[in-house]
């Protein structure tokens, strides 16, 4: 008997042989094997109802179907102690493509090259007229604009010495994007309107630049020097649609080109002079040299040369230009520990800046004779600024912070010239000369107590004032009341003022629930007062008021399944005192709420599932257009999403994911709305 038991013992014993459990992370990954490549297969596409410019540029994904490889990652030791990785991306109708190689050796250094290109979408649409609602459409189509990288980089690394990296960059943007600089057009119920017709911008713009840095550590003291030069080229174009389906259309091109190179210089500095104190210095030079050329030309299309015309505006061509900027900074840290429990770090940094710039060109009206002008500029700026950072957390359960911030600024800005009356219509030129003062305070205090171990309190605030101060030396405008022309040495005065506080609450009440409550209160003011021979006084310009507030609470009330949820909620408005004469003029409201909320579900071992929701609202459009512009945001979006997951194997992961989103725009009229359903699968072989 004793035999046989013991024998049946044997036989009901735990396997001492069998593997190891896998941990939750394991079987995640599905296996203990640690695969270090991948490549993901991507493909989808969204079927969009609505606006299709609209959506691509809030969302930057195609409308319609896009596929190709999401994600590849090779990496292998080719030598000893030396990797080859391999990286790239290439989903076709996205437009966004990168590949990257790289060679590292540990202790001597590397070398990589890298290529990349995406594509962001806008909508080139112009406005809405509210009387008649006439909406000023581009084309279904949404305007494209490409950007890209070509980049070499070299380091030698070794563990001791001097260190020293080589990058040559070429970086490109081209193609176009909407802009809000809208044109003239006369919908129907107005003579004139401004700002409704499309505006696009077309850009060219390429540049390159080399950089070389050499770092070392020499005794207690980390030390870098830097070179950086660019060259590069902008050809960019804003054409505007004027009066766009009427009996008299035009265009307008407004063309900039500008050629620069950029050189910069700097270094910098870091020694523990004590255990507890450590100062840093750091400097730069930066000298930028710019050729331009520009020309604001109305035909019967765009990019054609200059032919008088009896409805043209201000016009202009053969501008011509240079300019030079110099760029001087320094600054100095200090690090000191005087207790355990107490820091200081004071800071300076001192910023000088100059730069002149000179343009010549022929100015344009109608059918009058063109007119030469010629400008000339300069600047002059000190920007002296100091910090001063304190923490102390030598209290049970607190932790404390204060900050003082202040820049103080002197400058002056001289022109001379500029547009001329062509036919005795438009202003003469200027020659004016400023001497302006500016002194930026900012105050922070903060706390944070831990009363117990499920609850946590962060609260504290600022109060920040920025004065501009402007003297006169030169004027040739008058501010009286009766000058047309007051600008642009009007203004001898102005304060931007900001008080804020917030408050943040952490609860813990169970192990699997956390609770974060977040409120902020800040009001702003800007007082302006004017040159005393314009006959006003000062006045508050501005009155900006906000509450934000915002709850998020994560709850796992199971091992497979995780909840999260969000609110946010803010309260603006800024009101000026011309609401108070006229109802043209609104008190500006930024209000709007948000809610998300998302989870997670582990359905088996092998398959999990995500849900998510998110909310937006802004109902802050006033359709006064009796009286005046309606502005203010009426956008309400929804967004739903869910992604299932499916482990097929240790090596094969299958994501499947569907998503709607729905907006609609009161502003625009309903023209910018639209609906869609967008379905994706992505495919991941790990190797």
């Amino acid at each position: 008997m004793a035999g046989l038991a013991a024998m049946g013992g044997s036989l009901w014993a735990a396997d001492t042989n069998a593997p190891a459990a896998l941990t939750p992370e394991q079987r995640f990954e599905g296996g203990t094997n640690t695969y270090t490549n991948w490549v993901d297969f991507t493909a989808g596409g969204a079927l969009v109802s609505g606006n299709r410019a609209q959506f691509q540029q809030q969302h930057q994904l195609p409308a319609g179907a896009f596929g190709g490889v999401g994600d590849f990652h090779y990496q292998n030791d080719i030598a000893t102690n030396t990797t080859l990785t391999l990286d790239g991306r290439a989903i076709a109708e996205e437009h966004d493509y990168k590949l990257a190689l790289g060679i590292q050796k540990e202790k001597v250094g590397f070398l990589r090259l890298s290529y990349e290109q995406s594509r962001t979408w806008s909508d080139g649409d112009g406005g809405l007229f509210p009387g008649s609602g006439q909406y000023y459409a581009a084309g279904d189509n949404p305007l494209a604009l490409d950007r890209g990288k070509l980049s070499l980089e070299a380091g030698w690394t070794p563990d001791t010495g001097p260190k020293v990296t080589f990058k040559y960059t070429h970086s490109f943007r081209d193609g176009a994007e909407g802009s809000t600089d809208w044109g003239y057009a006369h919908p129907a119920g107005s003579v004139l309107a401004l700002g409704l017709s499309p505006t696009l911008e077309q850009i060219n713009e390429h540049s390159d630049s080399f950089q070389v840095n050499v770092t070392d550590h020499i005794k207690a003291t980390d030390v870098g020097l830097g070179v950086r030069y660019e060259r590069g080229s902008m050809d960019d174009a804003l054409k505007i649609t004027e009066y766009p389906g009427e009996p008299v259309q035009q265009k307008i091109t407004d063309r900039q080109g500008t050629t620069y190179d950029l050189l910069n210089l700097h270094s910098f500095t870091e020694t523990w002079v004590k255990t507890n104190v450590m100062v840093s210095t750091g400097f730069s030079y930066s000298g930028v040299g710019n050729e331009m050329s520009a020309s604001r030309i109305y035909g019967n299309d765009f990019d054609v040369g200059y032919v008088p015309a009896a409805a043209a505006g201000f016009g202009y061509y053969g501008l011509t230009g240079t300019s030079r900027q110099h760029d001087y900074v320094f600054d100095l840290n200090l690090f000191y520990k005087p207790a355990p429990h107490f820091t200081v770090v004071p800071s300076l940094r001192v910023d000088r800046e100059d730069w002149n710039g000179s343009s010549s060109g022929i100015e344009t009206l109608g059918l009058d004779s063109p007119v030469p002008f010629t400008s000339d500029s300069s600047r002059g700026l000190v920007d002296v600024r100091e910090r001063l950072d304190l923490n102390y957390n030598g209290l049970t359960n607190w932790a404390f912070y204060g900050r003082g911030d202040f820049t103080e600024s002197d400058g002056n800005l001289n022109q001379d010239g500029g547009l001329l009356p062509v036919a005795g219509i438009g202003f003469p030129a200027v020659q004016e000369q400023t001497d302006d003062r500016r002194f930026f305070q900012k105050y922070s205090a903060g706390a944070r107590w831990y009363p117990s171990r499920a609850a946590t309190l962060d609260f504290g605030g600022y109060y920040k004032l920025n004065h501009y101060h402007y003297g006169d030396g030169l004027d040739s405008t008058t501010n009286s009341p009766a000058s047309a022309n007051e600008y642009p040495n009007f203004l001898a005065m102005q304060d931007f003022e900001t008080y804020d506080a917030n408050l943040r609450l952490t609860l813990r009440p169970w192990q699997n629930v956390t609770a974060v409550s977040r409120y902020e209160y800040q009001i702003s003011t800007i007082h302006t007062e004017p040159d005393p021979a314009s006959g006003l006084s000062e006045v508050e310009s501005a009155r900006m008021t906000s509450h934000i507030i915002a709850e998020d609470v994560s709850w796992i009330p199971w091992s497979r399944l995780s909840l999260q949820a969000g609110l946010n909620y803010v309260l603006s408005d800024t009101h000026t005192p011309a609401s108070d004469v006229t109802q043209a003029i609104l008190t500006a409201q930024n209000n709007y709420w948000t809610v998300n909320f998302t989870s997670g579900l582990v359905l088996d071992e092998r398959t999990d599932l995500s849900l998510s929701y998110f909310y937006y609202i802004s109902g802050d459009y006033n359709n006064n257009s009796p009286m005046g512009v309606p502005y203010g945001a009426g956008s309400e979006e929804h967004a739903v999403t869910a992604t299932l997951t499916r482990r097929l194997s240790q090596s094969l992961r299958l994501a499947l994911k569907y998503g709607y989103y729905r907006y609609d725009d009161a502003a625009y009229g309903g023209n910018r709305d639209f609906g869609v359903n967008l379905v994706s699968a992505s495919l991941r072989y790990r190797f």
